[in-house]
């Protein structure tokens, strides 16, 4: 797995449709789902909440979970589905999933994440991978970190993905942990050098590649969210800048108008797949215009292909120019 670049599993937002479109703007980035619960897999509609296309490789299934048993039930069935990787969420701050007793709580339960870590790598031949917070509300993350991955590591984890700051679980909502609680690069890059033989993986407050690229010098790989997904754009920078690898803007949009066609004559609503692309022309001459036209006709009754055509055609200066497509 090449872990260098990847895109964050957010929740509603890297649904299916959003990781075909971002996988036709970066060929090689890694691109992981939102996080499903184990219960959900074990009992739910397993082809909705889990099916891909083929298109999105590499991809990895986030899970949540605090139950071994369970969790690895739910990593074969991902594993049988066709994922590259599984990744545990241990970072997750809302209450619904503290009341479940997974996400960034368990950052106080280091050994049974190992143990949740152990059973679901002892069933499937991926690799299982952390996605954590450097510590909780009042945890010291010099110590809570390096218990946590001392603990998986000894159950076999090889790659951390580390979200750099603590989860304050008491006080904050997800949208402030997400902004709130200050970055702690530093201790990253220092778990990286104590660990040379583990791949670290940064994510929390990178916005560029220019801040992708410095923090590539001191770990193996950064992982972008909210950049990513509201300036879609930056894929393809991403994918000239960080792996030497051919993308272009308006081929992407071409092929993904292909699949909009696909899905809608499938019954999908148009809004499904079109929603995540409201932010790929930012900066762009037209780029209002084509938000506002697909905002507002997208989920109207017999919305098609036709209609995201006609939004692009409000474009109409569409730069066919992939370099200053870039600099959107």
């Amino acid at each position: 797995m090449n872990y260098r670049f990847s895109v964050a599993p957010m929740m509603d937002w890297t649904d299916r449709h959003c990781r075909v479109l971002h996988r036709l703007l970066s060929p090689h980035a890694l691109l992981y789902t939102e996080m499903v619960t184990a219960d959900a897999i074990l009992f739910g509609n397993r082809d909705r909440l889990i099916g891909f296309s083929d298109v999105e490789h590499p991809v990895a299934l986030q899970l949540g979970g605090s139950d071994p048993a369970k969790l690895a039930q739910a990593a074969k069935i991902g594993e049988e589905f066709g994922y590259d990787e599984i990744n545990l969420n241990v970072g997750c701050p809302s209450e619904r999933v503290q009341s479940g007793s997974f996400g960034a709580c368990l950052m106080r339960e280091p050994e049974l994440v190992a143990d949740c870590m152990a059973a679901m790598g002892a069933v499937v031949k991926i690799p299982v991978t952390v996605k954590c917070r450097i510590g909780v509300d009042e945890q010291e993350p010099d110590i809570a970190l390096r218990a946590l991955v001392a603990a998986c590591a000894k159950s076999g984890v090889r790659t951390f993905i580390i979200h750099a700051r603590k989860a304050m679980l008491a006080g904050l909502s997800p949208k402030q942990n997400r902004d709130v609680p200050p970055l702690n690069y530093e201790l990253a890059y220092a778990l990286k050098r104590e660990n040379p033989d583990l791949t670290i993986v940064l994510n929390g407050g990178i916005t560029s590649i220019d801040a992708c690229e410095e923090h590539l010098k001191h770990l193996d790989g950064v992982m972008l969210g909210r950049a990513a997904y509201q300036t879609p754009a930056i894929l393809v920078e991403a994918e000239r800048r960080i792996f030497g690898g051919e993308a272009d803007i308006t081929r992407a949009v071409d092929a993904y108008t292909d699949y909009v066609a696909a899905c809608t004559a499938q019954g999908i609503p148009l809004h499904d797949i079109t929603r995540h692309m409201l932010g790929l022309f930012n900066g762009q001459p037209g780029a209002r215009f084509f938000r506002r036209f697909l905002s507002e006709n997208a989920t109207r009754r017999g919305a098609n292909v036709d209609t995201l055509r006609e939004a692009l055609s409000c474009l109409g200066g569409r730069e066919r120019d992939t370099e200053q497509t870039n600099a959107a």
